[in-house]
Protein backbone atom coordinates (compact mmCIF):
# COMPACT_ATOMS: atom_id res chain seq x y z
CA UNK A 1 0.00 0.00 0.00
CA UNK A 2 0.71 3.66 -0.69
CA UNK A 3 2.17 5.92 1.80
CA UNK A 4 0.21 8.72 0.61
CA UNK A 5 -0.45 10.25 3.76
CA UNK A 6 -4.15 11.55 2.71
CA UNK A 7 -4.47 7.70 2.38
CA UNK A 8 -4.19 7.59 6.12
CA UNK A 9 -7.39 9.87 6.07
CA UNK A 10 -9.37 6.60 3.79
CA UNK A 11 -10.72 3.80 5.60
CA UNK A 12 -9.44 1.20 3.91
CA UNK A 13 -11.25 -1.94 2.59
CA UNK A 14 -10.19 -4.93 1.42
CA UNK A 15 -12.72 -7.12 -0.53
CA UNK A 16 -11.91 -11.12 0.13
CA UNK A 17 -13.66 -12.85 -2.84
CA UNK A 18 -12.61 -14.98 -6.23
CA UNK A 19 -10.67 -13.34 -9.14
CA UNK A 20 -12.20 -14.06 -12.62
CA UNK A 21 -10.03 -16.95 -12.31
CA UNK A 22 -12.81 -18.96 -11.13
CA UNK A 23 -16.44 -19.41 -13.38
CA UNK A 24 -19.15 -17.82 -11.15
CA UNK A 25 -21.62 -14.82 -9.65
CA UNK A 26 -18.95 -14.38 -7.03
CA UNK A 27 -16.38 -13.28 -8.50
CA UNK A 28 -18.24 -11.33 -11.21
CA UNK A 29 -19.76 -9.42 -8.27
CA UNK A 30 -17.01 -8.85 -6.20
CA UNK A 31 -15.43 -7.56 -9.74
CA UNK A 32 -18.03 -4.99 -10.44
CA UNK A 33 -18.07 -4.04 -6.60
CA UNK A 34 -13.99 -3.73 -6.93
CA UNK A 35 -14.58 -1.08 -9.76
CA UNK A 36 -17.16 1.00 -8.62
CA UNK A 37 -15.82 1.33 -5.27
CA UNK A 38 -12.62 2.35 -6.74
CA UNK A 39 -14.26 5.72 -7.75
CA UNK A 40 -14.94 6.65 -3.75
CA UNK A 41 -12.71 9.50 -2.91
CA UNK A 42 -13.76 7.86 0.57
CA UNK A 43 -12.24 4.30 0.33
CA UNK A 44 -8.77 2.99 -0.28
CA UNK A 45 -9.82 -0.50 -1.70
CA UNK A 46 -8.42 -3.70 -2.83
CA UNK A 47 -8.60 -6.92 -3.98
CA UNK A 48 -7.34 -10.53 -2.11
CA UNK A 49 -8.33 -13.44 -4.53
CA UNK A 50 -9.20 -16.49 -2.70
CA UNK A 51 -7.48 -18.18 -5.78
CA UNK A 52 -3.91 -16.81 -5.47
CA UNK A 53 -1.94 -17.53 -8.95
CA UNK A 54 1.50 -18.43 -8.34
CA UNK A 55 4.49 -17.70 -10.15
CA UNK A 56 6.75 -20.01 -12.24
CA UNK A 57 7.27 -23.79 -11.40
CA UNK A 58 4.75 -23.28 -8.17
CA UNK A 59 2.10 -22.04 -10.74
CA UNK A 60 2.52 -25.75 -12.53
CA UNK A 61 1.90 -27.17 -8.89
CA UNK A 62 -1.65 -25.63 -9.25
CA UNK A 63 -2.29 -28.11 -12.20
CA UNK A 64 -2.40 -30.79 -10.18
CA UNK A 65 -5.53 -32.36 -9.04
CA UNK A 66 -5.45 -32.31 -4.84
CA UNK A 67 -2.10 -31.05 -4.72
CA UNK A 68 -3.51 -27.39 -6.17
CA UNK A 69 -6.11 -27.27 -3.41
CA UNK A 70 -3.05 -27.61 -0.60
CA UNK A 71 -0.46 -25.06 -2.31
CA UNK A 72 -3.19 -22.63 -3.52
CA UNK A 73 -4.73 -22.28 0.61
CA UNK A 74 -1.40 -22.02 1.77
CA UNK A 75 -0.75 -19.24 -0.44
CA UNK A 76 -3.72 -17.69 0.12
CA UNK A 77 -3.54 -17.90 4.28
CA UNK A 78 0.36 -16.42 3.87
CA UNK A 79 -1.73 -13.40 1.43
CA UNK A 80 -4.20 -13.08 4.71
CA UNK A 81 -1.78 -12.83 7.30
CA UNK A 82 0.35 -10.43 5.41
CA UNK A 83 -2.14 -7.99 4.63
CA UNK A 84 -4.85 -7.88 6.73
CA UNK A 85 -2.64 -5.94 8.92
CA UNK A 86 -2.94 -3.15 6.54
CA UNK A 87 -6.58 -2.95 6.44
CA UNK A 88 -9.46 -1.63 8.87
CA UNK A 89 -12.54 -3.62 7.17
CA UNK A 90 -12.28 -6.75 5.54
CA UNK A 91 -15.30 -7.73 3.04
CA UNK A 92 -15.39 -11.48 2.54
CA UNK A 93 -17.45 -13.43 -0.14
CA UNK A 94 -18.40 -16.31 1.07
CA UNK A 95 -20.27 -19.89 -0.60
CA UNK A 96 -21.50 -22.78 1.12
CA UNK A 97 -19.73 -26.61 2.58
CA UNK A 98 -16.09 -27.49 2.25
CA UNK A 99 -15.53 -23.31 -0.03
CA UNK A 100 -16.47 -22.07 3.00
CA UNK A 101 -14.18 -23.95 5.41
CA UNK A 102 -11.67 -22.99 3.06
CA UNK A 103 -12.13 -19.47 1.60
CA UNK A 104 -14.15 -17.51 4.00
CA UNK A 105 -13.47 -19.34 7.37
CA UNK A 106 -9.48 -18.24 7.48
CA UNK A 107 -10.26 -14.44 6.68
CA UNK A 108 -12.88 -14.52 9.52
CA UNK A 109 -10.31 -16.17 11.83
CA UNK A 110 -7.29 -13.91 10.27
CA UNK A 111 -9.52 -10.42 10.49
CA UNK A 112 -10.72 -10.95 14.15
CA UNK A 113 -7.34 -12.07 15.22
CA UNK A 114 -5.83 -8.71 14.43
CA UNK A 115 -9.00 -6.98 15.63
CA UNK A 116 -10.09 -6.12 11.99
CA UNK A 117 -13.80 -5.56 11.06
CA UNK A 118 -14.98 -8.06 9.33
CA UNK A 119 -18.55 -8.19 6.82
CA UNK A 120 -19.07 -11.46 5.61
CA UNK A 121 -21.32 -11.55 1.94
CA UNK A 122 -22.76 -14.80 1.84
CA UNK A 123 -23.75 -16.05 -1.52
CA UNK A 124 -25.20 -19.37 -1.96
CA UNK A 125 -28.59 -20.86 -2.61
CA UNK A 126 -27.32 -24.19 -0.83
CA UNK A 127 -27.50 -22.03 2.62
CA UNK A 128 -30.44 -24.36 3.85
CA UNK A 129 -28.77 -27.50 3.58
CA UNK A 130 -25.34 -26.06 4.56
CA UNK A 131 -26.42 -25.34 7.79
CA UNK A 132 -28.54 -28.65 8.26
CA UNK A 133 -25.34 -30.79 7.24
CA UNK A 134 -22.31 -28.50 8.86
CA UNK A 135 -24.27 -26.86 12.36
CA UNK A 136 -20.34 -25.58 12.87
CA UNK A 137 -20.67 -23.16 10.10
CA UNK A 138 -23.55 -21.01 12.09
CA UNK A 139 -20.60 -20.25 15.10
CA UNK A 140 -18.43 -19.30 12.26
CA UNK A 141 -20.76 -16.62 10.79
CA UNK A 142 -21.83 -15.14 14.34
CA UNK A 143 -18.11 -13.87 14.45
CA UNK A 144 -18.53 -11.44 12.00
CA UNK A 145 -19.72 -7.98 12.68
CA UNK A 146 -22.00 -7.83 9.68
CA UNK A 147 -23.53 -10.46 7.90
CA UNK A 148 -25.38 -9.77 4.00
CA UNK A 149 -26.79 -11.41 1.76
CA UNK A 150 -28.02 -10.84 -1.64
CA UNK A 151 -31.84 -11.87 -1.35
CA UNK A 152 -34.85 -11.82 1.03
CA UNK A 153 -35.11 -15.48 0.55
CA UNK A 154 -31.80 -15.84 2.14
CA UNK A 155 -32.85 -13.64 5.10
CA UNK A 156 -35.84 -16.25 5.98
CA UNK A 157 -33.73 -19.11 5.27
CA UNK A 158 -31.23 -17.89 7.78
CA UNK A 159 -33.63 -16.41 10.16
CA UNK A 160 -34.49 -20.47 10.79
CA UNK A 161 -31.21 -20.56 12.45
CA UNK A 162 -31.48 -17.36 14.80
CA UNK A 163 -29.58 -15.27 12.36
CA UNK A 164 -30.15 -11.94 10.96
CA UNK A 165 -28.51 -10.97 7.74
CA UNK A 166 -29.24 -7.94 5.99
CA UNK A 167 -30.22 -7.58 2.35
CA UNK A 168 -28.17 -5.92 -0.09
CA UNK A 169 -28.71 -7.00 -4.21
CA UNK A 170 -27.25 -8.25 -6.34
CA UNK A 171 -25.77 -5.64 -9.09
CA UNK A 172 -25.72 -5.33 -12.94
CA UNK A 173 -24.66 -2.72 -14.59
CA UNK A 174 -26.83 -2.33 -16.48
CA UNK A 175 -25.71 0.19 -19.53
CA UNK A 176 -23.34 -2.71 -20.41
CA UNK A 177 -26.56 -4.47 -22.19
CA UNK A 178 -28.79 -3.76 -24.97
CA UNK A 179 -32.03 -3.38 -24.14
CA UNK A 180 -34.27 -5.16 -27.34
CA UNK A 181 -37.74 -4.69 -27.32
CA UNK A 182 -39.05 -8.64 -28.48
CA UNK A 183 -42.41 -8.80 -29.11
CA UNK A 184 -42.98 -11.40 -32.39
CA UNK A 185 -40.49 -14.00 -30.81
CA UNK A 186 -38.14 -15.98 -32.96
CA UNK A 187 -37.56 -19.85 -31.55
CA UNK A 188 -34.04 -18.89 -30.19
CA UNK A 189 -33.46 -19.95 -27.11
CA UNK A 190 -30.49 -19.52 -24.54
CA UNK A 191 -29.51 -20.84 -21.43
CA UNK A 192 -26.77 -19.74 -19.66
CA UNK A 193 -25.16 -21.01 -16.52
CA UNK A 194 -22.35 -23.22 -15.16
CA UNK A 195 -22.66 -26.91 -16.03
CA UNK A 196 -23.30 -28.23 -12.76
CA UNK A 197 -26.21 -30.52 -11.85
CA UNK A 198 -28.23 -27.76 -9.36
CA UNK A 199 -28.64 -25.55 -12.39
CA UNK A 200 -30.93 -28.24 -14.20
CA UNK A 201 -29.17 -28.03 -17.64
CA UNK A 202 -30.43 -30.96 -18.31
CA UNK A 203 -34.33 -30.17 -17.48
CA UNK A 204 -33.51 -27.70 -20.29
CA UNK A 205 -31.98 -29.89 -22.68
CA UNK A 206 -35.58 -32.00 -21.88
CA UNK A 207 -37.34 -28.96 -22.15
CA UNK A 208 -35.90 -28.13 -25.65
CA UNK A 209 -36.20 -31.56 -27.22
CA UNK A 210 -40.22 -31.34 -26.50
CA UNK A 211 -39.93 -27.86 -28.55
CA UNK A 212 -38.19 -28.91 -31.41
CA UNK A 213 -40.67 -31.81 -32.18
CA UNK A 214 -43.46 -28.93 -32.58
CA UNK A 215 -40.83 -26.27 -33.81
CA UNK A 216 -38.25 -28.04 -35.86
CA UNK A 217 -36.16 -25.49 -36.84
CA UNK A 218 -35.53 -24.05 -33.43
CA UNK A 219 -31.95 -22.94 -31.42
CA UNK A 220 -30.58 -23.32 -28.75
CA UNK A 221 -27.02 -22.17 -27.40
CA UNK A 222 -26.09 -23.83 -23.96
CA UNK A 223 -23.60 -20.87 -22.64
CA UNK A 224 -21.09 -21.97 -19.90
CA UNK A 225 -18.79 -24.59 -18.34
CA UNK A 226 -18.18 -26.92 -15.34
CA UNK A 227 -18.18 -30.32 -14.49
CA UNK A 228 -21.37 -31.99 -16.40
CA UNK A 229 -20.30 -30.57 -19.93
CA UNK A 230 -19.59 -34.12 -21.39
CA UNK A 231 -22.79 -35.98 -20.00
CA UNK A 232 -24.97 -33.39 -20.75
CA UNK A 233 -23.36 -33.20 -24.58
CA UNK A 234 -24.03 -37.22 -24.64
CA UNK A 235 -27.84 -36.41 -23.69
CA UNK A 236 -28.20 -33.91 -26.29
CA UNK A 237 -27.09 -36.77 -28.91
CA UNK A 238 -29.45 -39.16 -27.02
CA UNK A 239 -32.25 -36.89 -27.49
CA UNK A 240 -31.42 -36.34 -30.58
CA UNK A 241 -31.51 -32.76 -30.66
CA UNK A 242 -30.34 -30.62 -33.78
CA UNK A 243 -29.60 -27.07 -33.85
CA UNK A 244 -27.95 -27.13 -30.74
CA UNK A 245 -24.21 -25.33 -29.73
CA UNK A 246 -22.08 -25.71 -26.39
CA UNK A 247 -20.29 -22.33 -26.57
CA UNK A 248 -18.49 -23.06 -23.21
CA UNK A 249 -17.58 -20.01 -21.05
CA UNK A 250 -18.01 -16.64 -22.60
CA UNK A 251 -15.98 -13.50 -21.18
CA UNK A 252 -17.77 -11.35 -19.21
CA UNK A 253 -17.85 -7.99 -21.88
CA UNK A 254 -18.62 -10.28 -24.90
CA UNK A 255 -21.78 -11.76 -22.66
CA UNK A 256 -24.00 -8.75 -23.94
CA UNK A 257 -24.21 -9.91 -27.28
CA UNK A 258 -25.38 -13.30 -26.50
CA UNK A 259 -28.18 -12.10 -24.51
CA UNK A 260 -28.94 -9.43 -27.76
CA UNK A 261 -28.74 -12.54 -30.21
CA UNK A 262 -31.39 -14.70 -28.28
CA UNK A 263 -34.55 -14.70 -27.54
CA UNK A 264 -36.11 -16.70 -25.42
CA UNK A 265 -34.10 -17.58 -21.92
CA UNK A 266 -34.28 -21.00 -20.38
CA UNK A 267 -33.47 -21.66 -16.90
CA UNK A 268 -33.73 -25.14 -15.23
CA UNK A 269 -32.32 -24.56 -11.34
CA UNK A 270 -33.09 -27.05 -8.77
CA UNK A 271 -31.29 -25.03 -6.15
CA UNK A 272 -30.68 -20.91 -6.46
CA UNK A 273 -30.54 -18.09 -4.91
CA UNK A 274 -30.50 -14.57 -7.42
CA UNK A 275 -29.08 -15.93 -10.25
CA UNK A 276 -27.29 -12.80 -12.06
CA UNK A 277 -28.30 -14.64 -15.45
CA UNK A 278 -31.67 -14.09 -14.81
CA UNK A 279 -31.22 -10.05 -14.18
CA UNK A 280 -28.85 -9.92 -16.94
CA UNK A 281 -32.16 -11.15 -19.19
CA UNK A 282 -34.24 -8.79 -17.70
CA UNK A 283 -31.85 -5.98 -18.74
CA UNK A 284 -31.35 -7.22 -22.27
CA UNK A 285 -35.01 -7.64 -22.93
CA UNK A 286 -34.97 -11.10 -22.99
CA UNK A 287 -38.19 -12.77 -21.69
CA UNK A 288 -37.62 -16.00 -19.11
CA UNK A 289 -39.06 -19.09 -18.72
CA UNK A 290 -37.14 -20.65 -15.01
CA UNK A 291 -38.11 -22.88 -12.50
CA UNK A 292 -39.10 -21.56 -9.23
CA UNK A 293 -36.37 -22.99 -7.10
CA UNK A 294 -35.30 -21.03 -4.18
CA UNK A 295 -35.01 -17.25 -4.53
CA UNK A 296 -36.41 -16.91 -7.58
CA UNK A 297 -39.65 -15.99 -6.92
CA UNK A 298 -38.86 -13.19 -5.31
CA UNK A 299 -37.30 -11.82 -8.84
CA UNK A 300 -39.75 -13.35 -10.66
CA UNK A 301 -43.44 -13.22 -11.01
CA UNK A 302 -45.23 -15.40 -12.93
CA UNK A 303 -46.64 -14.28 -15.71
CA UNK A 304 -45.92 -10.58 -14.73
CA UNK A 305 -41.69 -10.33 -15.15
CA UNK A 306 -41.55 -13.99 -16.58
CA UNK A 307 -42.93 -17.65 -16.62
CA UNK A 308 -42.46 -19.87 -13.72
CA UNK A 309 -42.65 -23.20 -13.58
CA UNK A 310 -41.55 -26.25 -11.05
CA UNK A 311 -38.59 -27.21 -10.11
CA UNK A 312 -37.70 -30.33 -12.51
CA UNK A 313 -40.93 -29.78 -14.72
CA UNK A 314 -39.58 -29.86 -18.02
CA UNK A 315 -42.70 -30.58 -19.87
CA UNK A 316 -44.14 -27.68 -18.46
CA UNK A 317 -41.19 -25.42 -19.20
CA UNK A 318 -41.61 -26.02 -23.17
CA UNK A 319 -44.84 -25.86 -22.95
CA UNK A 320 -44.23 -22.35 -21.28
CA UNK A 321 -41.65 -21.52 -23.81
CA UNK A 322 -44.12 -22.24 -27.05
CA UNK A 323 -46.94 -20.02 -25.77
CA UNK A 324 -44.32 -16.79 -25.04
CA UNK A 325 -43.83 -17.90 -29.44
CA UNK A 326 -47.49 -17.41 -29.74
CA UNK A 327 -48.27 -14.68 -27.67
CA UNK A 328 -46.96 -11.32 -28.50
CA UNK A 329 -48.84 -9.23 -25.89
CA UNK A 330 -47.67 -11.14 -23.66
CA UNK A 331 -44.47 -10.94 -24.10
CA UNK A 332 -44.93 -7.42 -24.33
CA UNK A 333 -45.79 -7.27 -20.84
CA UNK A 334 -43.19 -9.66 -19.35
CA UNK A 335 -40.38 -8.16 -21.14
CA UNK A 336 -41.38 -4.70 -19.87
CA UNK A 337 -42.07 -5.90 -16.23
CA UNK A 338 -38.47 -7.10 -16.17
CA UNK A 339 -36.62 -4.00 -17.83
CA UNK A 340 -38.66 -2.33 -14.70
CA UNK A 341 -37.31 -5.10 -12.19
CA UNK A 342 -33.60 -4.41 -13.17
CA UNK A 343 -33.71 -0.97 -11.31
CA UNK A 344 -33.91 -2.51 -8.19
CA UNK A 345 -29.65 -3.80 -9.07
CA UNK A 346 -28.32 -0.92 -10.58
CA UNK A 347 -25.46 0.99 -8.47
CA UNK A 348 -27.12 4.13 -7.82
CA UNK A 349 -29.65 2.51 -5.23
CA UNK A 350 -26.62 -0.44 -4.02
CA UNK A 351 -24.04 2.37 -3.86
CA UNK A 352 -26.07 3.68 -0.35
CA UNK A 353 -26.50 0.55 1.23
CA UNK A 354 -22.88 -0.28 0.99
CA UNK A 355 -21.20 3.44 1.79
CA UNK A 356 -23.72 3.02 5.06
CA UNK A 357 -22.59 -0.15 5.81
CA UNK A 358 -18.87 0.72 5.52
CA UNK A 359 -19.48 3.66 7.95
CA UNK A 360 -21.38 1.40 10.44
CA UNK A 361 -18.17 -0.57 10.90
CA UNK A 362 -16.04 2.24 10.20
CA UNK A 363 -17.46 3.38 13.60
CA UNK A 364 -17.60 1.09 15.75
CA UNK A 365 -15.57 1.27 18.56
CA UNK A 366 -11.45 0.64 17.47
CA UNK A 367 -11.55 1.65 14.36
CA UNK A 368 -9.85 4.82 13.13
CA UNK A 369 -11.56 8.38 13.76
CA UNK A 370 -9.74 9.86 10.60
CA UNK A 371 -10.87 7.36 8.17
CA UNK A 372 -14.67 6.93 9.52
CA UNK A 373 -15.00 10.82 9.60
CA UNK A 374 -13.55 11.04 6.07
CA UNK A 375 -15.86 8.12 4.92
CA UNK A 376 -18.81 9.21 6.48
CA UNK A 377 -18.16 12.91 4.91
CA UNK A 378 -17.99 11.59 1.65
CA UNK A 379 -21.00 9.63 1.82
CA UNK A 380 -22.85 12.95 2.82
CA UNK A 381 -21.27 14.89 -0.01
CA UNK A 382 -22.37 12.02 -2.83
CA UNK A 383 -25.67 11.56 -1.41
CA UNK A 384 -26.15 15.75 -1.28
Amino acid sequence: MSNDPTEAKKLKLLIVAPSLGILGGQAVQAARLLSHLRSEESLLVELLPVNPQLPGVLHQLQKIKYVRTAVTSLAYILSLLWRVPQFDVLHIFSASYFSFVLAPTPAILIGRLYGRKVLLNYHSGEALDHLQRWRSAISTLKLAHSFIVPSEYLVEIFARFNLKPKAIFNQIDINRFHFRERSSLRPLFLSNRNLESHYGVDKVLRAFALIQKEIPDARLRVVGDGSQRRSLEKLAADLGLTNITFDGQVPPEKIADVYDGADVFLNGSEIDNQPLSLLEAFASGLPIVTTDAGGIPYIVTDRVSGMLVPCGDYVQMAQRAIELLSDPQLVTRIVENGRHECSRYSWDILRDEWMKEYTRLGNLKGASSESTQELSSGSASRNG
